[in-house]
C-alpha cells in the first residue's frame, strides 16, 4: 500500500485489531486517521466476539466482523473465517494485531487485497509508535494516531451518581486487572481509598463481575449497576466524571488515559508504562520492580499535588 494510494467510495477496508481491551481502545486513534484517509470507503473491524458491543459503538468504523481466533487445528472455523473475509471481496487492510497469526491472513484469505501490516522479518515497534510507523510506512498521515480520544465510549452516569450519594470532586479506583495477572493488582488500595477520604475526596471503584470479592474491602462506594456490574460504556462514564484515577495497568486504566483524564497507572516489572503507551496529558505511571513495596505514603504524595480541592457538594 503506497502514499499515493487514493481512496474512492468503491473501496472496501478492513482493519484488524483483535484485542486485548486495552490495545483495543488505544487503537481508536489509528482507527480516525485510516478513516480520514478512506473518507469513501466502507470501514469493517475485525476484532474477537467481546469487542464487538464496545466497538459496533465506534464512530470511526461501519461494521464489526468477529474472529474467534480458533487454534490451527480447528480447521472448521478456519474455513469460516476464510469464507467470510473472501466473500467482503476487500479492497485494502491495516493487520494492527501485527502478529504471526494475523500476518498469515494476508497470503491464505487476501491475497489480492492492499495490505499493511507486519513485514517478513519484522519485530514491530510496541504500542502507539508502532501502529503510527505502521501507517506512516503505508502513507496515512499520522494526526490522531498517538492522542486516542475515547470520549465516545462514556454514557452520562450523573443519574448513578446521584443516586449512590457519590460526592464530588471523587476519585475513581481501579483495583483490579485480568485474572491472568495478579501481580500487576498494587494490594493497597483499601489504604489509599481511606486516606482520600480522611482529606475530603469520595472514592468509587466499578468492579468487574469478578472483581466483587476484590472491592468488598475498600472504603467508598463500589458502583454495581441494576446487572450487578457496569458495562464498558457505563465505566468509561464513571471515569470521565472522575476528578483524577488511579489504577493498576489493565484495560479501564487505559481507558481513563485515553480520555484524557488526570490520573496515576501503578506498574510492576511485568510491563513498562512506555511500552504500553499509557502516558499521556495529566495521566501518568508510578513504576517499580515490586508493588508490594510501593507504599500508600508514596502514591499519595504523587497524586495530592494534582488533585483539585476538596468538595462538599453533590455530584
Amino acid at each position: 500500500m503506497g502514499p499515493h494510494d487514493m481512496s474512492v467510495a468503491s473501496d472496501k477496508v478492513l482493519v484488524i485489531k483483535l484485542g486485548a481491551f486495552g490495545d483495543i481502545v488505544q487503537a481508536d486513534g489509528a482507527l480516525r486517521d485510516i478513516r480520514a484517509f478512506h473518507p469513501g470507503a466502507e470501514i469493517v473491524l475485525l476484532t474477537t466476539p467481546p469487542f464487538r458491543k464496545l466497538m459496533s459503538r465506534c464512530p470511526h468504523i461501519d461494521r464489526v466482523l468477529t474472529d474467534e481466533r480458533a487454534p490451527l487445528w480447528k480447521l472448521g472455523a478456519w474455513v469460516r473465517l476464510a469464507g467470510m473475509l473472501r466473500r467482503e471481496a476487500f479492497t485494502h487492510a491495516y493487520d494492527l494485531q501485527r502478529q504471526d497469526r494475523t500476518a498469515l491472513y494476508h497470503p491464505l484469505f487476501l491475497r489480492h487485497v492492499a495490505w499493511s501490516g507486519k513485514t517478513r522479518g519484522e519485530r514491530p515497534q510496541s504500542g502507539l509508535d508502532g501502529l503510527a510507523f505502521q501507517l506512516r510506512r503505508s502513507g496515512v498521515p499520522t494526526r490522531h494516531c498517538l492522542e486516542p480520544d475515547v470520549s465516545w465510549m462514556a454514557d452520562d452516569m450523573s443519574a448513578l451518581l446521584r443516586r449512590e450519594g457519590v460526592r464530588s470532586p471523587y476519585v475513581a479506583l481501579i483495583p483490579g486487572c485480568s485474572r491472568r495477572h495478579p501481580e500487576k493488582r498494587w494490594p493497597y488500595y483499601a489504604q489509599l481509598a481511606e486516606a482520600l477520604l480522611l482529606r475530603g475526596y469520595d472514592v468509587v471503584t466499578a468492579p468487574g463481575p469478578d472483581e466483587l470479592d476484590l472491592v468488598r474491602s475498600i472504603p467508598g462506594h463500589a458502583l454495581l449497576g441494576p446487572r450487578g456490574f457496569l458495562d464498558w460504556f457505563e465505566l468509561a462514564g464513571v471515569l470521565k466524571g472522575a476528578c483524577y484515577v488511579v489504577g493498576n495497568d489493565t484495560g479501564p486504566s487505559h481507558v481513563a488515559s485515553c480520555l484524557g483524564k488526570a490520573g496515576m497507572a501503578l506498574f510492576g516489572p511485568h510491563t513498562s508504562a512506555q511500552r504500553t503507551g499509557i502516558r499521556r496529558g495529566a495521566f501518568d505511571a508510578i513504576e517499580v520492580t515490586d508493588l508490594a513495596a510501593l507504599s500508600v505514603d508514596v502514591v499519595l504524595q504523587a497524586i495530592l499535588p494534582k488533585l483539585p480541592p476538596a468538595q462538599e457538594n453533590s455530584v
